[in-house]
């Protein structure tokens, strides 16, 4: 075997993420809370395991043909995955993005290479919604492919195959819980799927802000059920997507932004993990689980991507005092 033949190429290297014992939260809860570090992916988030394997499904199904144009509406992450796998393979990438998110995510787009369309924020069922323009511009061109990556199926395929297997194996088969929020509800249902069938003492349980529908959804079984608003960017589903369907959660917990944002500023200087505010809702739902049904129990979130491009936002301490939202605890506290 030749030396070259042991390396990986990018895509090759998705996925088999550690878990990180969060040592803090494990000892204050006597339980084992761990970290699924989907920040170490390639393209620095979990997006790359649904990006990538709906790439290979839709050349496997030619959906999308050489040379051609791949189309999405994202909040960043997604599109960032798409441009890093797709265009080493010729194909080129336009992104609907919705105005609200942050700017490092769309320069991160236009740096990878795509085209970026800002939109105006609109609700899922509003013509110009971010999705739905996506879908009109990929009707409207022969060579284009829509990825619709929260309708398809692929996407939860990925977390079916990779993601929970990885976790089950990782935790010598000695797991109770998981958590996950819901962007287009891919990670949720391929976690809940593969436990179902291979384990299922094991709960899946949904991380969902204020604004959005999932926590009535898995409640009550209906979307009626929102009340107020969330910072949270690529979370917060407010349909029931095709993916979405197919999950089968034991729990939800609703969480306010100010508690979400206080556990991201405890991973960050007392975990020493930089993630993004998604990862922290899965925490917070953890340790809520935790304190509620007693120690002794392995629990995982998955931490879902990396801080470095809220530098602006969620870790910038001015624009969370302009919100309202909690301060690290090292500046809140008068020296």
């Amino acid at each position: 075997m030749s030396a070259a033949s042991s390396f990986l190429n990018a895509p090759a290297a998705v996925g088999d993420t550690p878990l990180l014992r969060l040592a803090r939260f494990s000892a204050e809860t006597g339980c084992e809370i761990l970290g699924k570090a989907e920040f170490l992916n390639p393209g620095g988030s979990i997006k790359d395991r649904a990006a990538l394997a709906m790439l290979d499904d839709a050349e496997r199904s030619g959906a999308l043909r050489p040379g051609g144009l791949i189309v999405e509406g994202t909040a960043g992450n997604t599109g960032a995955a798409l441009a890093l796998f797709g265009h080493p393979r010729g194909y080129r990438c336009r992104f609907f993005v919705p105005a609200s998110i942050c700017a490092a995510k769309t320069d991160r787009l236009i740096e990878l290479g795509a085209e970026v369309v800002r939109v105006p924020d609109r609700p899922c069922g509003h013509p110009e919604n971010f999705q739905n323009l996506a879908r009109l511009a990929a009707a409207s061109d022969p060579s284009a492919w829509w990825v619709n990556q929260f309708d398809n199926l692929a996407n939860h395929e990925a977390h079916y195959r990779s993601t929970a297997p990885e976790i089950w194996r990782q935790t010598d088969a000695k797991l109770d819980a998981v958590f996950a929020a819901v962007g287009s509800g891919g990670t949720l249902a391929g976690l809940s799927r593969y436990f179902a069938e291979h384990a299922p003492a094991v709960r899946v349980v949904c991380a969902d802000p204020h604004g959005a529908a999932m926590w009535s959804w898995f409640t009550h079984g209906h979307l009626d059920d929102v009340v107020g608003e969330s910072v949270a960017e690529g979370i917060g589903q407010c349909r029931v997507t095709a993916n979405v369907a197919r999950a089968r959660v034991a729990a939800a917990h609703r969480i306010p932004d100010a508690e979400a944002v206080s556990v991201l500023h405890r991973l960050r200087d007392e975990e020493g993990v930089f993630v993004g505010l998604s990862a922290a809702f899965n925490v917070a739902a953890a340790l809520r689980d935790a304190r509620a049904g007693g120690p002794g129990r392995t629990l995982v979130a998955i931490l879902c991507d990396g801080g470095a491009r809220y530098s602006a936002t969620i870790h910038d301490p001015a624009w969370l005092a302009a919100r309202s939202l909690p301060l690290p605890a090292r500046l809140a506290t008068p020296v």
